[in-house]
């Protein structure tokens, strides 16, 4: 029987869902030693008061107390260690306690953010096929803005590194180089890494702006002056105070068109031997050199000083041969941010751009740190044109820009955030950039509570055509007190527009009751990725004290979206339900995430709040948080694992591991900057040389440097036979090479692994992936041994690849039923549910991918499903509306990719056009985009 749906989705292309060797990073088990489950402690949590640490009875108030001074709480009053601190009057204050749980507006984003994105996408590709090649690195930054406004990272640094790439001229290289730096920030043992391997990032690398731009040759061939009128001496005399400096007066007059004029124009000076220069602010040393200079064309060993009194001196005689010979011997001496410092002044008032970018180059390059320098943030922050000219070319608005972002990450209501966007204001070429511009200044406006200069910039922004920024607005006609207009104003655009969620989440801050809420479910609908709707459901529910509703909806996006946010309101929701070990939990995966983290608005650390729960919750031995361990990674309890490892890195020894098998959730829960910064503390403290070597290897392999990351686990084994070692060589071989026959060496290698020591959950996932390349190689009863085998050691995972087996076997009833355990078992399901959909008939796969959409709308396959059942069903318009309801909050190729060829498929030529360029901005080597690409737009009239 034909599983439904796949003759659409062969018929359009549409890409593979699944590989049966899983090389999702499955590197999810724990070393631990053997135990058995007769050994496991029992306990319950005992229900402590703690009224006088937390004031949290009847915590959840009506919505008539909603308004209260929501701000009187002082945390440092009631945040005390020591008990007996409070009164119980205080501890049930409305206004504390709605404080505490108070679910803030949503911010008004300072991204970019067009309300088709798709368009805006499809736009820039389109532009960059035709546009002069001095225009695609600024397309490339409009395309990483769009990218920003979706979240998409990867996407946002690729669109970055294709800008530097692209860039024409030695600013733009600069700029987009420190850019993708800082981007990367944190990631400098990768570089290092890199460095060791000979594989260096050119990009982080110091340009040689002397040797970038050579001499101009007109500049270094003189015209030879012929000296002319009575008395012609081969020699002139420039006296400066006391002395006299000897100078060959053909040189000289060749230096520039002021000089000739004087030495052979009409002047006096040109009849006389000696000229008074004693006025003009150059010392006789100096002349001397610029004597030399004029003979020899070389300012060779002359001290900086001197440099920059020559160059002074130039500019006034208009010698530009002089002045550029100069510029490039001082731009080449900046070394410091001193150095710099002290000569960006000379090079703008002088009009050296040699010496100007050298010192731009040392800012930029320690960004974020220069800017705690209130010396280099006014020599930024008040440039004019013609500085920045000098400064970056043509680059102006590509520096303000990357300079606005690090100012508003540091601070964004930082004076020095609000005079970088001014310069980024006045650098403004393009509409988009306008739009860009005023809104990202109407935000900090904003924040900075300059209500008017706030609402201009939105107005501006709005005019050119960012529609987002009507959301500035609204609220700035609330904060006066007109918030009918405000609800109105949405409602206008969302009857003008194609509506976005944001539309929706931003009126029903204006309207109240079932109004609100319809608002907040639509917005849910139309982009789920939103925070605000499930905080604000869930809060409002326990008020209402329907615990299981207000958890179910914050566990809603929590169990797709680990948003620091919701688990601080989680948190809170556990500590009015006196479940501390919950709470506890949370707050120690919010630690994991950010160690810097603060909560309650910002008002208290929350590694303080950790301290306090800590006292309610019952310790554990190390011999305890392994078994917890070991359960909650079991039942794919991804945040409970990262809380239970948090707590035994204070105490365990073997830190490396720990750390090393943090990564490997983080990973799993899509925190790739967070992952690497763990695996780059287990590297430190890597507790020998192979397994630091391990470490690294999987530093190299998680950047996508496979290749680099095999040779580190081959050093590794050379020194030791460990299962890291092995297991990491199978992962980097299976990815870096594409030769279908070295299955059999990852076999192999996955062997080696279980013959070292190790865990029963780690050799389960080798055991795990030794079944998925068996799957490969069509060798089921090796497979099915290697999946049995982990489960009997609790790797759960193996479900999955049982019931593929099954599938293989022709034995769909049994495969549906082994992923039905799967299901029973996972905490987080949603692939679960996905992957068990294959296994059934249709109104089971419907239903099965409902659930999916449900517990993850980021998974894209059931999506594709849907639509592809529909086109079957000859219903296009429901296909390509299934379709664009992701795509309307997921820049997703394959997504991109259906609705093409179902465009092409019903004759909209421009509509596939349209979607065909819009994925080859998010991928532009795709080679079946391509075809489609190149097929469509042959048929363009």
């Amino acid at each position: 029987m034909e599983f439904p749906g796949n003759e659409a989705l062969e018929r359009f292309n549409c890409g593979t869902r699944n590989s049966s060797y899983e090389r999702e990073r499955l590197r999810d088990s724990f070393m631990i030693e053997e135990k058995t489950d007769s050994g496991r402690k029992e306990f319950h949590l005992k229900i402590v008061e703690i009224w006088d640490l937390f004031p949290m009875k009847n915590l959840f108030l009506s919505e008539s107390c909603k308004e209260t001074q929501l701000h009187a709480l002082n945390p440092h009053s009631w945040l005390q260690v020591e008990r007996g601190k409070l009164s119980k009057s205080y501890l049930h204050s409305s206004s504390s306690i709605e404080s505490l749980i108070k679910v803030p507006e949503p911010p008004i984003m300072p991204f970019f953010k067009p309300t088709d994105h798709v368009e805006v996408l499809a736009q820039i590709h389109e532009e960059l096929e035709s546009c002069p090649p001095f225009e695609r690195s600024s397309l490339y930054l409009l395309q990483y803005q769009v990218f920003k406004g979706l979240g998409e990272v990867k996407l946002l640094r690729r669109s970055l590194r294709s800008a530097w790439l692209k860039a024409t001229s030695v600013h733009e290289k600069l700029v987009f180089g420190a850019w993708l730096k800082y981007e990367k920030r944190g990631e400098e043992p990768i570089s290092d890494l890199l460095s060791s391997c000979r594989r260096c990032k050119q990009e982080y690398r110091l340009i040689d702006i002397v040797s970038q731009l050579p001499v101009d040759q007109h500049l270094n061939s003189p015209e030879v002056v012929q000296v002319t009128g009575r008395h012609v001496s081969s020699t002139v005399f420039f006296q400066i105070g006391e002395e006299k400096i000897a100078c060959d007066k053909q040189k000289i007059a060749a230096l520039s068109a002021p000089f000739r004029a004087m030495l052979n124009g009409c002047f006096m000076e040109s009849n006389q031997e000696v000229i008074d220069l004693s006025k003009n602010g150059i010392s006789p040393e100096s002349m001397r050199m610029i004597s030399e200079f004029s003979r020899t064309g070389s300012l060779e060993g002359i001290p900086p000083c001197a440099l920059l009194e020559i160059l002074i001196f130039s500019n006034k005689f208009c010698s530009e041969r002089l002045k550029d010979a100069c510029d490039r011997k001082l731009a080449s001496l900046v070394s410091s941010r001193q150095d710099a410092v002290d000569l960006m002044e000379y090079a703008l008032e002088e009009s050296s751009p040699l010496l100007a970018f050298s010192c731009l180059q040392v800012f930029i390059r320690e960004l974020p740190e220069c800017l705690n320098d209130d010396r280099v943030v006014k020599i930024f922050g008040n440039a004019d044109q013609r500085k920045r000219t000098i400064m970056v070319g043509a680059a102006s608005f590509s520096l303000y820009c990357l300079l606005s972002e690090v100012a508003m990450n540091e601070d964004p209501q930082s004076d020095i955030t609000a005079s970088f966007l001014e310069q980024l204001v006045e650098s403004v070429v393009t509409s988009r950039q306008r739009q860009l511009a005023f809104h990202q200044l109407g935000c900090v406006r904003l924040l900075r509570k300059e209500y008017d200069k706030a609402e201009h910039f939105f107005e501006a922004a709005f005019s050119e055509g960012h529609i987002y920024s009507v959301a500035g607005l609204a609220r700035l006609s609330s904060i006066k007190g007109y918030k009918l207009w405000s609800y109105d104003k949405l409602s206008s655009v969302i009857s003008s527009y194609s509506p976005n969620g944001w539309m929706y989440q931003e009126r029903s801050l204006y309207c109240e009751g079932d109004k609100r809420w319809e608002d907040l479910n639509k917005a849910t609908v139309l982009d789920p990725t939103l925070n605000y709707p499930y905080m604000y459901r869930a809060a409002s529910l326990m008020r209402k004290q329907n615990v299981q509703a207000a958890l179910a909806d914050i566990n809603r996006i929590l169990g797709f979206k680990l948003a620091l946010e919701c688990l601080e309101l989680r948190f809170c929701f556990y500590l009015a339900l006196e479940n501390y070990q919950a709470a506890f939990c949370d707050v120690q995966a919010i630690l994991t995430l950010s160690p810097e983290y603060r909560m309650l608005e910002g008002r208290v650390a929350a590694s303080q709040l950790r301290t306090l729960v800590r006292e309610h919750v019952e310790n554990w031995t190390t011999a305890d948080c392994w078994l917890q361990l070991y359960d909650r990674w079991s039942s794919v309890d991804d945040i409970g694992s990262l809380s239970v490892i948090y707590q035994m890195l204070e105490s365990d020894a073997s830190k490396s591991v720990l750390y090393f098998r943090q990564s490997l959730l983080l990973l799993r829960l899509n925190c790739p900057d967070a992952a690497m910064r763990s695996l780059q503390l287990a590297r430190q403290h890597a507790s020998s040389e192979h397994e630091r070597l391990v470490y690294e290897g999987w530093i190299l392999y998680d950047a996508g440097h496979y290749e680099e990351g095999l040779r580190k686990a081959e050093e590794s084994i050379n020194l030791n036979r460990s299962f890291e070692a092995f297991f990491l060589k199978a992962y980097a071989l299976a990815d870096s090479s594409l030769d279908p026959s070295c299955s059999s060496t990852v076999v192999s290698l996955l062997e080696d692994a279980l013959k070292c020591p190790s865990d029963r959950l780690r050799k389960g996932q080798a055991l795990n992936n030794l079944g998925s390349v068996y799957v490969d190689c069509g060798m089921l009863d090796l497979a099915a041994d290697c999946y049995i085998n982990a489960l009997k050691i609790h790797h759960n995972r193996a479900h999955q690849g049982l019931a593929r087996v099954h599938f293989l076997r022709n034995d769909r009833n049994a495969a549906y039923r082994e992923m039905s355990k799967l299901i029973e078992k996972a905490q987080n399901n949603a692939s679960a549910y996905e992957k068990r959909s294959e296994y059934c008939d249709r109104e089971l796969t419907k239903a099965d991918l409902e659930m999916v959409t449900k517990l993850d709308p980021l998974r894209v396959y059931p999506y594709r499903y849907r639509a592809a059942v529909l086109m079957d069903s000859h219903k296009e318009q429901e296909a390509i509306a299934e379709l664009s309801r992701a795509i309307a909050f997921k820049a997703d190729l394959h997504l991109l990719h259906l609705r093409a060829a179902f465009h092409e498929h019903i004759g909209d030529v421009s509509g596939a056009l349209r979607d065909c360029r819009a994925a080859l901005s998010v991928d532009p080597s795709h080679q079946e985009m391509l075809e489609l690409h190149n097929r469509v737009n042959i048929q363009e009239p």
